[in-house]
């Protein structure tokens, strides 16, 4: 990446939400596994373990919507700039990207399921590409609109967790 102009790598950020490169991560890993003869491993502890990690995830983006919601700011990942409030409460005090952390958490419970270590790949790539196209771009226009207080609670607060 670093070899590409600024220009073009910048041209991609904020271009595709985190749910399309999720999916996308997650599409590639089943078809990795349908390719490659992988299948959801049947063993009762990974079957528990990856159905609580997924419905942790559910439960995480709901709450960290809702917090939003009741902020009044916006949720769309595509335009950063709209963001009315700054949000620190709530599941935002543990993660500032509780609703990125909820699409990992999808795609770590799949891994999980699947009995290759191949998969793992999925949930890597996902956390780089959401990392450098999308948190970062956030983070910048986050900022400048909010100074101070913003880098306050980027200090206190994990990116993820």
């Amino acid at each position: 990446m670093r070899n590409l102009p600024i220009r073009v790598v910048r041209s991609l950020e904020t271009k595709i939400p985190a749910p399309v490169v999720a999916a996308t991560a997650g599409a590639t890993m089943k078809f990795f596994a349908k390719t490659w003869g992988v299948v959801i491993d049947p063993s009762v502890l990974r079957m528990v373990v990856g159905l609580a990690i997924a419905q942790a995830s559910g439960l995480l983006v709901v709450i960290a919507v809702a917090t939003m919601w009741r902020a009044r700011t916006t949720i769309n990942p595509l335009d950063p700039a709209k963001a009315r409030h700054l949000v620190t409460g709530g599941i935002y005090r543990w993660t500032r990207n509780p609703m990125y952390l909820s699409l990992l958490m999808l795609l770590v419970a799949y891994a999980i399921r699947l009995d290759s270590p191949y998969v793992w790949l999925g949930p890597l790539v996902f956390v780089a590409y959401v990392n450098r196209f999308q948190i970062r771009p956030e983070e910048r226009v986050l900022e400048e609109k909010f100074g101070e207080a913003y880098r306050r609670y980027r200090e206190r607060t994990r990116r993820w967790v």
